[in-house]
């Protein structure tokens, strides 16, 4: 359709910009640049919302601040997000108007796709209550799965429900009672007169879990056991249950008691006994887990784990960092230190291995002070180590904190979403 005579008038919510038709032809926007292709009236349509044949004017209803954005990036070829303006929703805009995500500047690409990273962990994590609500009545009808969704949510998602509240708050006591009675038991004043073979074995022998000790173990393995059970019962799926690692920890929270009291079965009175007593103590102090037990109640431990499961990379990269680092040092204090001068060795570095412990804790500033250089270019070395290690060690640690701060964000997000679902169902 060709254009009236003069020029052509866009208006995008409310702000009109006037082109000349033959700018129109090549316009950077290509849903502008469509305008002079258009051969009718209804071709017209297709592409704006409205079209005034007498003032030639094509009336867009979009974001005016928005499109105002979009034409600085035709006039300076620089694409920047709008200010007080969500990124998705600029997005948005730049999809209707024919521009992609590489049309930004790098620093607002990252912003983008950080954006979307956490919308798309909100909107996965929130279907999950949309579809359940959605199915409601399907379920019912079933009877059995609406219960047992209700189930798997109680037990899986600590701030879901009321009941879900209480559940989390007693399994928190187990956890605390049982790591109290785990580290009391290594106390000198905890120790019996019984014999040193009956000592070790307390908690798997018939006489030890008559102890109370051994009642309180018995009784926190009792419910851990049970609460494992009944999340792999409700489950969805069942090897994704086996696969998580937090499930996987309890496991190996849970089988030392097990195997230790079939150890102690099978063994008795055997000469085998004093063998087993160092596999059992190794197997007591795995229960040591049960304290990670507490990160699916608490935001922090959730928000640790996630942030080392996205930065693995930078995690890679400062060991890299650090392997390096031991490498080049550890050569040169050890041949500084050990190697040159023959008549004043320091008998602390007189490997490679054995002086790259001094490197590390010389890069993380630790210094225990159990060997140190005693020569000039040694010092000279272990200060240009200290420095070095500061400067390395800071690099990584900078993504891992951002990372660190998105994750925590975006673990209060979910938990206050729950957290409204929760006072809905206290006040119904």
């Amino acid at each position: 359709m060709n254009c009236a005579r003069g020029p052509c008038v866009l208006n995008v919510g409310g702000a009109r910009y006037s082109f000349s038709r033959d700018l129109l032809k090549d316009f950077p926007l290509r849903r502008v640049s469509r305008l002079h292709g258009c051969a009718s009236e209804q071709d017209v349509l297709q592409v704006c919302d409205d079209y005034d044949r007498e003032r030639n004017e094509y009336f867009f209803d979009r974001h005016s601040e928005a499109f105002g954005f979009l034409m600085l990036y035709v006039q300076h070829g620089k694409l920047r997000f709008a200010p007080q303006m969500c990124e998705l929703s600029f997005y948005n805009e730049m999809i209707y108007w024919g521009l992609e995500c590489s049309h930004l500047e790098y620093c607002c690409q990252r912003r983008l796709d950080d954006r979307m990273s956490d919308t798309y962990t909100y909107l996965s994590d929130e279907s999950k209550p949309d579809e359940a609500a959605g199915g409601n009545e399907e379920e019912a009808a079933r009877g059995g799965r609406k219960w047992l969704e209700r189930m798997r949510r109680t037990f899986e998602e600590p701030t879901s429900s009321l009941a879900a509240q209480i559940l989390a708050v007693v399994s928190i006591l187990f956890v605390i009672v049982s790591m109290v009675v785990l580290c009391a038991s290594t106390l000198p004043d905890w120790k019996t007169a019984e014999s040193r073979s009956v000592e070790e074995h307390r908690y798997t022998t018939s006489a030890g879990l008559t102890e109370p000790s051994g009642i309180i173990e018995a009784v926190c393995i009792g419910w851990f056991t049970a609460e494992c059970i009944v999340r792999f019962i409700v489950s969805k799926d069942k090897c994704e249950f086996v696969k998580r690692p937090l499930n996987i920890i309890d496991l190996l929270a849970i089988s030392p008691y097990y195997v230790s009291v079939f150890m102690t079965v099978f063994t008795g009175e055997n000469p085998q006994l004093q063998r087993a007593g160092v596999t059992l103590r190794v197997l007591r102090m795995m229960r040591i887990f049960w304290v990670i037990k507490l990160a699916r109640h608490f935001i922090g431990l959730q928000t640790l784990g996630l942030t080392l499961k996205r930065c693995y990379r930078e995690m890679v990269m400062l060991l890299v960092f650090i392997c390096v680092a031991m490498a080049i040092f550890g050569a040169l204090s050890q041949l500084l230190e050990h190697g040159l001068d023959l008549d004043l060795k320091n008998e602390d570095y007189t490997s490679i291995p054995a002086a790259c412990w001094w490197v590390i804790i010389s890069m993380t500033t630790v210094g225990y002070g159990d060997m140190y250089p005693i020569t000039v270019p040694g010092r000279i070395l272990g200060g240009i180590c200290v420095v070095s290690g500061i400067v390395l060690l800071a690099l990584p640690i900078t993504f891992i904190y951002h990372s660190f701060v998105q994750c925590y964000n975006e673990l209060k997000f979910r938990s206050a979403r729950y957290g409204r679902s929760l006072s809905t169902e206290f006040l119904n």
